[in-house]
């Protein structure tokens, strides 16, 4: 089995994959898990997560045979390769720049690249071809263009909703911190925190359809 690790600046997405099993379709997971990212925490905790994760969804920790890991915060890669080795006895792909991944990345500096956009680069050309645009909502909101060629040619980075509402809690001194929820349609609101959660959600819905922002 597979196990993948997306290590966020906020959270930290596990995957078990296993395609030949023929349990699930073709590259939907067996079990996620999301977890909170904390830099402080050492391998053996992680390891002690993990562990009392995957026996959960009846998945034994020595079944791992392979694990990829793409990271956006690099103190956390060395405590992740350190834990893979000690608690499942694999030594993880830790994906980058330099990793072959069939996508050539039109970049001056192609370390620029961070891991998280290279793997959704590849996966979005593998599910739906080229070319396209690619869209991840997180604790930024990052835009990716691939070529009709299949080349990564770049993109944008934009503040994610949270932390362009946290800046108005911050800057606005009359504005309370809001619960980020759903809106339906754009509709005016009658109250200052429910026009902050719409400002919000419009905002969101604006980057996602090219909008203004």
């Amino acid at each position: 089995m597979l196990l993948t690790v997306d290590i966020g600046n906020t959270h930290i997405a596990l995957g078990v994959f296993n395609d030949e099993s023929g349990e699930a379709p073709p590259h939907s997971p067996l079990a996620t898990w999301r977890i909170s990212t904390d830099p402080a925490r050492m391998p053996d905790e992680y390891g002690l997560i993990l562990n009392s994760l995957l026996p959960l969804k009846g998945i034994a920790p020595r079944s791992i045979t392979a694990v990829a890991l793409c990271s956006g915060v690099p103190p956390l890669t060395p405590t992740f390769v350190a834990m893979c080795e000690a608690y499942l006895g694999v030594h993880p792909l830790v994906v980058g720049a330099g990793v072959k991944t069939g996508i050539r990345i039109l970049y001056d500096n192609p370390r620029d690249v961070g891991a998280d956009r290279i793997v959704d680069a590849v996966a979005g050309v593998k599910l739906y071809g080229t070319p396209l645009v690619i869209v991840d909502f997180g604790t930024a909101t990052v835009f990716d263009a691939i070529s009709r060629e299949g080349d990564y040619l770049g993109g944008a980075i934009a503040p994610g909703i949270a932390i362009a509402a946290d800046a108005l809690f911050y800057r606005a001194s009359m504005l309370r911190r809001v619960e980020l929820a759903a809106t339906r349609g754009h509709r005016q609101e009658h109250g200052a925190c429910h026009a902050v959660g719409a400002g919000a959600g419009l905002r969101r819905d604006g980057e996602g359809d090219g909008g203004p922002l």
